[in-house]
Order: C-alpha cells, then sequence, then structure tokens
C-alpha cells in the first residue's frame, strides 16, 4: 500500500469520547492507519471560540491522547479554525501563538489550519489566509502543516451557502503557500461519491501540489446523513489514484466501532486493486470488528442500516433491536443508541458549532 492513510475527526454534533478515539486508533493503527486529526467542530475552543484556551480537562485529554497516539506510532495532529477572521492583527496573533505553544507542548506533529465552512466572499480572501497561515507555520514546532481552503471542493453548494467563491481563489493559494504545506480537498463533491485521476490531476495543477485527500465517507452527521449508518465497505476509491494524492483521511462516523468496518476496507482496496470486491470485504470487516456472528448479521442488515434511513424503518425497528439489544459489544450497543435517536443531528447543531 502506497498511500498514508489516516483519520480525520472533523465531524458535527455528538462527539467521540476520549476513551473511544483511544481505542479508535489503537485498532486502526496495526491496518495501516498512520495519523489521526483531532478537528470536531463542536470543540468551539478550535472553531467559534478558538482564541480562547481550552480548559483544563480537555488540555489534559488532548496530552493523553496525543501521548497514546505517539506509543502507536500514529502522529497526532489537531486543527484549528481562526473562524472568519477578517483581521489578522496583535489580538489575533497573540491567541494563536498562545493556541500553537498548547499544540507543541502536547506533541503535535500535524497542525491544521481549517478554513472550512465559514464566510468565503469577503476581499483578499486568499491573501489573508496566506498571511495566517505563513505566520503560524513558521512558529509551529508541528513537523507538517495543512490548510482546509474555503473551497475545498467544487460542489456548488458552498457558493450557495458560504458566498460564491473569488475568481482564481485556488490558484493563488496554491502559488503562495510554501510547497512543503499540504492542502485538503473533498473532491468534486463535499461528499465525493468517487475519484478519478482527471479530476485529480486538474486539482493538482490548480493547487500546485497533490491534493491531500479529505474524504467524507464515512461521515454521517448533519441533520439528512445522520439518519444511516455508513457501514457499507468503500467504492470509488481506485487503487491506482495512490499516486496522484499526498495522502487519504477519512472522516469518521458518528458511531466510532462501526466506523472501523469502512476503515478496513479502504486499507483492502488499496491493497487488493482490481481485485477488490466491496461486498466481501463488508463481510470480512464486520466480522472482524464485532465477531463472526454479529458481523455477519450486521452485514445481513447493511442495505436496511444505510439505505432506509431511520424514519422510515417502520416494523423493521424492531425487528432491528431484537437483533441488537441483547448483543454485548460497542457495535451493536452503537445500532441500538441509533435507533434510540442518541446521534439525531439538527440543522441548528450544525449552524452553532
Amino acid at each position: 500500500m502506497d498511500v498514508e492513510l489516516g483519520v480525520i475527526e472533523g465531524f458535527y454534533g455528538r462527539p467521540w469520547s476520549w476513551e473511544e478515539r483511544e481505542a479508535a486508533v489503537a485498532f486502526l493503527a496495526p491496518h495501516g492507519y498512520r495519523f489521526y486529526l483531532y478537528a470536531p467542530k463542536m470543540d468551539a475552543y478550535l472553531r467559534r471560540r478558538w482564541q480562547q484556551d481550552h480548559p483544563r480537562e480537555t488540555a489534559d485529554a488532548l496530552a493523553s491522547l496525543a501521548g497514546r497516539c505517539a506509543e502507536l506510532g500514529v502522529r497526532f495532529g489537531v486543527g484549528v479554525s481562526p473562524f472568519e477572521v477578517q483581521e489578522f492583527g496583535a489580538a489575533e496573533r497573540e491567541a494563536l501563538a498562545r493556541k500553537l505553544a498548547f499544540f507543541d507542548a502536547i506533541g503535535v506533529r500535524d497542525l491544521a489550519i481549517l478554513f472550512d465552512d465559514m464566510r468565503g466572499d469577503v476581499p483578499g480572501l486568499a491573501e489573508g489566509q496566506l498571511q495566517v497561515v505563513e505566520w503560524a507555520a513558521a512558529r509551529t514546532g508541528a513537523d507538517r502543516v495543512i490548510v482546509c481552503p474555503s473551497y475545498y471542493t467544487d460542489d456548488p453548494v458552498l457558493d450557495r451557502v458560504f458566498g460564491a467563491r473569488p475568481e482564481g481563489y485556488l490558484e493563488r493559494l496554491g502559488a503562495g503557500l510554501d510547497p512543503r504545506i499540504e492542502i485538503f480537498w473533498t473532491g468534486e463533491e463535499v461528499v465525493s461519491r468517487a475519484y478519478s485521476p482527471g479530476h485529480l490531476r486538474r486539482v493538482a495543477d490548480q493547487l500546485r501540489r497533490k491534493p491531500f485527500l479529505w474524504d467524507n465517507y464515512p461521515v454521517n452527521d448533519g441533520q439528512r446523513m445522520s439518519q444511516y449508518l455508513h457501514v457499507r465497505g468503500f467504492t470509488g476509491r481506485p487503487a491506482g489514484m495512490a499516486g496522484l494524492i499526498a495522502a487519504h483521511g477519512i472522516n469518521p462516523a458518528l458511531q466510532p466501532t462501526l466506523t472501523c468496518i469502512p476503515a478496513l476496507t479502504l486499507v483492502e482496496s488499496y491493497r487488493r486493486g482490481e481485485d477488490y470486491a466491496y461486498g466481501e470485504a463488508t463481510l470480512r470487516a464486520a466480522r472482524q470488528v464485532l465477531g463472526d456472528e454479529l458481523g455477519t448479521r450486521l452485514y445481513e442488515d447493511v442495505l436496511v442500516l444505510q439505505d432506509i434511513g431511520l424514519d422510515r424503518l417502520g416494523e423493521r425497528e424492531a425487528m432491528l433491536r431484537e437483533r441488537y439489544a441483547g448483543a454485548d459489544h460497542p457495535g451493536a450497543r452503537e445500532v441500538v443508541a441509533w435507533l434510540d435517536g442518541d446521534y439525531r443531528i439538527t440543522d441548528e447543531m450544525v449552524q452553532t458549532q
């Protein structure tokens, strides 16, 4: 496998617990997942309140997670969003300097500066962001810096929600950034169904470097997507694209144990190439994560869990409860919690995180 794989915890809504994060890293590391980026939208101290310091309890938990990643040989990173900064003045620099010093102290190796999901139709967008990134890159102890543009996909939904993208924005950003700095890209859509060599080559030309994939699968945040459990194996990610990207990070689902099922299939897709079969890979991964009996059971229910939707289950809901409520496994408990509505995401949550 010739591509660096990792997890980007960048979703909206109910966060993973610290124990769940460490468990996911420990499970996936032996299978080839070599980096973990902590950037949940619910962490206001990385986003809307980024200029404030993390509370001590959270800071200690982050330090513990960083230490666990180091023990496992996994690169630990944090993503900070200078949320809708219009002027990068003395106060903003001081706040970012404190944040960078904290990251250095806990052992952050990957620093991500995230400009996603905020207003983009502002004058001098690329130039202002370049100023922030260059300033941070010169002061961080991290040995890799990654930037998420405000327009991180071709998808016109970003223009509708955050304003029309400035002409030549990506080209100016790519030309202005040090070639050693990576740039996130989600593909032709926010949630891309597939990646094609032609698209990846075109984006690399715009960015003047290979894109660092922020793959929005199996993530299931948002009011609509939280209706579904994304447990089916990866498709539309041909192994041949490994040479066209800098790395491949997956944005996980709200369910940490179930996330590991599609995560394992991505490893198999890259390893097996043209011999990859996503259905067979899903079954193998489900058995590996959940055990043979429960994994087979979940594989039999993939169509119901992933394609029908929580509000349209009808009589199937009782059937699913019967099949999973008695199983003593965190993956089964995640299915039941989903049925209970514990993972529902509202538009209000997305708009306020």
